[in-house]
Order: C-alpha cells, then structure tokens, then sequence
C-alpha cells in the first residue's frame, strides 16, 4: 500500500515564514515578533515614567527613600556621618544648650480641642520640646511630623508659608528623623484636608529645630518593639515606643506617693536606715553578703529595715516609716527580683489589729486614687486566668490554723506544740499524704508555709487577711493574747499573692533572744534563709520599746496588681537581667 503524502511543509520553507527577533537573535513568528514588541514598549513607558517621577521628587524625598532601604547598622553609621560632619564641615550645634520650652503639652487636647476645622489661633504662642516618632512629607512645601510631647502624641504640621526661614524650608527639615529630639515653635489650630470632613488638632509651626539627634533607626511603626528580653535589656528603647510602659511606672510612681502620703498625713515620720548591716536581720530571708576593704569586715546588704526602725521607736520617734529598696539573694522568678522595694511602718501604741485596719484604709484610698475612683480591678494571670478584684472593705480575715485542719481534715498538734520534734513528723506524714511538696530543710515553719501555700493563699483573690501564724514563723513578732504557741501576725494576700505583712512587735528583750536562738538553730539545719542573732537590737529593746505594730508593703507587687501585669519585670524601671 502506498503511502499518504505528508502535510507538513519543508523545514525550508517554515524558516522563510520567520522574523528576525533583533533583541534576543531569534526566528520568531510574525505573531509572536508582535507580542513582544508590544510588551518591550509598555515597559518602556514604565521606566520613561519612573524615571520622570524620581527626578520630579525632591532631593530629599529620594535620600529618605534610600534611607528606608538601610539595615540599622548603615543608618546609625550614616547619622553618625553626618552629625560629625555637622560639627567639623558646616560649623553647626548638633546638640544645642539653649532651649526655649515654656508650653505645657499635657493638656493641649482638652485644651483646643474644641477648634473646628480650618481654625487658627495665632493668638497663642506654643513653645514645647518632644520626640519624632514619625514623619511624612506632601509635596514640597508641607511637612507633618507626629510628636511625643510629655506622653502626648501630637501632629505638628509645618508649612512653608508660614515658617520663619522660608528659604531654608526644606534644608531646615532635611535632617529631622524618626527618634530626634525637637524644639517646636508655632500656635494651635485644626488642619482642613481635602479628603476628610475633620481636620486633626495641630501646633502649626514657625519654625522646627532639632535639639539632639537619634542615631539609631527606631523600630517600624507597623511591627513596634514587643520581644520581651529586648524591652527589658534596652528598658529606653521601649518607654521611647510603648508609652504603655511609661504609663506602667507612672502607676508605680502614684503607688508610692500614696503610701507616702497617707502616713505623713497621720504624723509619721520617713527615716533612711542602713542598706549595709553587720549582721543581716529583720525578714526570713537569704543575704547577699559583700566586704568592707577599710574596715575588713564582712557586710550583708539587708534584707529589711525592721530592727532599725523599731530602734527609733525605742529612741522616742513613736510613728516612723521608710520607703527603699531590699535584697535578697534568692529565686529570681516572675514575682520575685533580687532587688525590691519595699514600705515598712511602726507605730507606737497600736497591735496588729490597728494595723490590719489601717492597712484596708490605705489601700483603698490607693486604689482609688490609680484606678479613677474605682475600687474593683480585673487581673490576668501567667496562664490567662482573669480575676476580679474588688479592693472595698472590710476584708476577710483568715485564722491559719483552723483553716489547715479544715482543709486538710486532720486535726493540728496544739500550737505551743508546734515547734517540736514530734510535730515535724507529723507535719512530714501530712505533706506526704496531701501531696505537697517540701524541699530540704524540711523544718516545721517551712512545711507548714508550704501548706498554708497550697490551701488557703490560693483562695485568696479579694484581699484576705491570713491571721494567727505559729511563733516559729514569725522571730519577730509578739505573742497570741489569749492562744500559747502563736503570735500576733497577718499577711494580706490578693490574687494568691502576698502584698502586705504586719505584726504586734515583740517587746520583750528575753522572749526576743530565744526567738532568736530557735532561728539560729533552724540556720544550723541548714535552712539559709533563718534569722542570725542581732545583740545590737536585743540590747535596744532593753531600753524599752513601747507596745508597738509594725507594717510591711511590696510596692513592685501592688504596682503589678493595679497594672494588670503578671511579670515584676514589667514594674521595674530595670530589672535585673543575666549578661549576655
């Protein structure tokens, strides 16, 4: 059979049906020739009209554009750059003395912000210093500058026509950045833009000028700064972008000045004492220790002001208080710091009872005065937990001891039973059985801490006052009126936390130094955190210390309640943190 003759052309003659593709060399179809020039003239369009907008764009619109495309390194190497070239080249003040900052920003919205649209007040003269947080630019004749003035934010917006060097406009803004430090000189009005009904509140400027530069690229606006071990490690860095950090030690600021001015409204009297002590005393806690090159003699930094304060009130100082800083050579966790700051007060002629009432009414006045007049606050704990807090009082009081035999349903050796040998086992038979853990030492105090942890601190979330601790607990303190073996002593706790710890201060010099030898034989156990003997403050009381209650505060842990954070970090100016 013959076969069919082909359809297919001469490979000859499909070659003659091409065109030259000039660009790239090739034998293309007249199809495909069209195609591409087709698409080599729209991209040359493109880049004719790039290149026509790059060049119409201010020189120094293209030199932020470029800016924008610096890691952090170029940009802090290229301010760097330019402020010494600054000094040396162009004889100019990179960091001027002179200032003239007169206008207190705080209320300016409240203020002016009445202005509609479109209005001006000329009249009135703003002269205030803030921060560049962010800036952009309409054309070539108009600037807005976004500034942080005392925790305000506030749009500056600087127009040629109204500026004092108007030659100088763009020269004079060239070198304003994200971070620096300006003067603004200008009056109040509202701007009337184009394509929005409300104009936004604004100090029109005169004139702009930088008072320092910020060297370094501040983080993007859009994704801020929020790794948790940078904010603390570069603590300036973030109060610069979150103000809700600054607004977190303004709390702690008024926490402070509350308690402050609550006892000097009640005629106490505030007293510095000695941060370095010769023997480390007045709390159960470990010290850090240091040395004295002079005197060639070990020092402790304290761990609390309480012997010394009690020391003025034997002097004839009858109402005394100090607000400082503490340490404790301890876990660091989320609510605990090495260094702390604490508020004691003693008061003669007052008990525990006197003091627990004073302590309702501090705090609420506190709360009141941090939180808008309001007495319940909501918490949110590690895992997300939320808690109400209602701060009103009276609050609940807690006896200890009843409250563990109802909750373990087992019934205590008697309380002046409580510190012995046969107790201990006891107490280690119990922690087993309720599955409570206890490390080493295991001392009597120590367990019973853990119990108290675990079964009543944990339905505390309203204050609670804890009342009625065993006299191992609490070296310190003055026996129970009317219960042998306890003393007079109550802790307030809020969210499972302690905030507040007071006592009916023991007075008597003999009781005092067997408290003292119980601790020294607990130290000896190896508990590390058990009080040393304090002659020096034995002696004191043998002058005479008047019936007398005594008061202790953790100022970073209420900051962390009426601030809603978790972290003691996050209420520290600068927390503590390893090297790197």
């Amino acid at each position: 059979m013959a076969e069919a003759p082909s359809e297919n052309k001469p490979p000859t003659e499909e070659l003659q049906n091409l065109i030259l593709d000039e660009e790239t060399g090739e034998r293309v179809s007249k199809t495909e020739k069209k195609r591409r020039d087709k698409q080599r003239a729209t991209a040359a369009k493109k880049a004719e009209k790039a290149a026509s907008t790059s060049a119409s764009q201010p020189a120094n619109k293209r030199k932020q554009d470029e800016e924008s495309q610096l890691n952090p390194n170029q940009y802090y190497e290229l301010r760097c750059e330019r402020v010494k070239r600054q000094k040396t080249e162009e004889d100019l003040t990179p960091y001027p003395n002179e200032v003239e900052v007169t206008t207190d920003m705080t209320n300016f919205n409240s203020q002016y912000g009445h202005l509609k649209t479109g209005d001006e007040k000329r009249d009135v003269e703003i002269r205030a210093g803030g921060r560049v947080l962010n800036k952009r630019e309409s054309g070539a004749n108009l600037r807005f500058y976004e500034v942080d003035f005392d925790n305000v934010k506030i749009q500056v917006m600087c127009q040629s026509n109204n500026t004092i060097d108007k030659e100088n406009f763009a020269k004079q803004h060239e070198d304003l950045h994200r971070g620096d430090i300006i003067s603004v000189y200008g009056f109040p009005g509202r701007t009337s833009p184009r394509n929005r009904d409300v104009g936004e509140l604004s100090v029109f400027a005169y004139e702009v000028t930088r008072l320092t530069p910020c060297l370094k690229m501040l983080p993007s606006e859009h994704f801020g700064l929020k790794d948790q071990e940078q904010r603390f490690r570069e603590r300036e860095l973030d109060l610069i972008i979150n103000m809700s950090s600054r607004k977190v030690l303004r709390v702690r600021s008024q926490v402070i000045n509350s308690v402050r001015m609550y006892l000097l409204n009640r005629n106490f009297e505030e007293v510095e004492t000695p941060m370095m002590n010769q023997v480390p005393g007045g709390a159960t806690a470990k010290p850090f220790k240091t040395f004295h090159n002079a005197y060639k003699e070990d020092l402790y930094m304290r761990v609390a002001p309480e012997l010394y304060l009690k020391r003025l009130v034997v002097g004839g100082i009858p109402r005394v208080f100090e607000i400082g800083k503490q340490f404790r050579n301890e876990d660091a966790d989320l609510t605990h710091n090495p260094e702390f700051t604490t508020c004691e007060f003693y008061r003669a002629y007052a008990d525990v009872y006197k003091v627990m009432d004073m302590t309702e009414e501090m705090v609420e006045e506190m709360v009141k005065k941090v939180n808008n007049g309001k007495l319940q606050t909501t918490y949110h704990t590690q895992t997300g937990e939320e808690l109400h807090v209602n701060w009103a009082k009276p609050w609940k009081r807690v006896e200890m001891m009843p409250a563990l035999e109802e909750a373990c349903k087992t019934k205590f050796p008697p309380a002046d039973q409580l510190h012995t040998q046969e107790s201990n086992t006891f107490l280690r038979n119990l922690i087993a059985k309720m599955n409570v853990e206890c490390p080493p030492p295991q001392t009597n105090a120590r367990m019973i801490d853990k119990l108290v942890g675990e079964f009543i601190e944990e339905n505390c979330i309203n204050p609670t006052f804890i009342t009625g601790h065993p006299q191992m607990m609490s070296p310190l303190a003055k026996g129970h009126r009317s219960i042998p073996g306890l003393c007079e002593r109550s802790e307030a706790f809020v969210c499972r936390k302690e905030i507040a710890n007071m006592y009916t201060e023991l007075n008597d010099p003999f009781e005092q130094r067997k408290r003292f030898e119980e601790q020294a034989s607990q130290k000896a156990q190896g508990d590390e955190e058990a009080q040393e003997i304090d002659e020096e403050f034995v002696k004191a009381l043998e002058w005479g210390l008047p019936p007398t209650g005594g008061w202790g505060m953790g100022i970073d842990r209420m900051a962390m309640f009426l601030t809603d954070n978790y972290s003691i970090r996050e209420v520290l100016a600068f927390p503590f943190m390893k090297r790197e």
